[in-house]
């Protein structure tokens, strides 16, 4: 059987570079998930990027299933940037572990479009407690695996404050990211204020 998490990870140096920091965080019933902290300057100063790591071991299924797949079924890892030096984001790792165990122990399928809460700011002070899930294929691209296995997808995590969240179950996902695309909204500010939603 194919070391997916091997390949996952292989992907993830390729695209990010080498990761500086790691994080292992097991929840009771689950696989071990570990999430990586990649640090790079580019143009827009410095960002800092946490990956998950273990959660595409087990495809995701779907919840009404009598009984999971262990071969088909999608399969992902969670993607953040922020940028780094304005807060203290480094506790988000426990709160993205929670997010990647949650297809094990909620049996939920995380895709595009999906809103994941976590109940707490996501780091201390943080505006944010919840993430939407974004599009895959931009800064890390699709892993493909051998058939029958789906392709690993990354999947980029967007901070949500509590209003925005609560606007976009009403309205959907499009309509967010086009109010933050209209409003010029930082997404990668980890203190930014909500997007005006009147």
């Amino acid at each position: 059987m194919v070391d997916v998490l091997a390949l996952v990870e292989a992907r993830l140096r390729t695209a990010l570079g080498e990761p500086d920091a790691r994080a292992a965080v097991t929840f009771l019933g689950t696989d071990r998930v570990e999430v990586l902290r990649f640090q790079g300057d580019n143009q827009d100063g410095t960002v800092v990027r946490y990956a998950t790591l273990g959660m595409s071991a087990q495809p995701m299924s779907d919840p009404t299933s009598m009984l999971a797949d262990p071969v088909a079924g999608p399969r992902a890892e969670l993607v953040l940037s922020v940028r780094g030096g304005l807060a203290d984001t480094d506790k988000v790792l426990r709160p993205l572990a929670v997010l990647a165990a949650s297809p094990q122990v909620e049996g939920v399928i995380v895709a595009p479009g999906a809103s994941l809460d976590v109940g707490e700011p996501l780091w201390p002070g943080a505006p944010f407690t919840s993430v939407l899930v974004a599009e895959p294929g931009g800064l890390v691209e699709d892993l493909e695996l051998d058939a029958p296995l789906d392709p690993v997808r990354f999947l980029p995590l967007l901070p949500m404050t509590p209003n925005e969240a609560a606007w976009k179950r009403v309205h959907g996902a499009q309509a967010l990211q086009e109010r933050w695309l209209t409003n010029g909204t930082d997404l990668r500010d980890p203190s930014r204020k909500s997007v005006p939603l009147d």
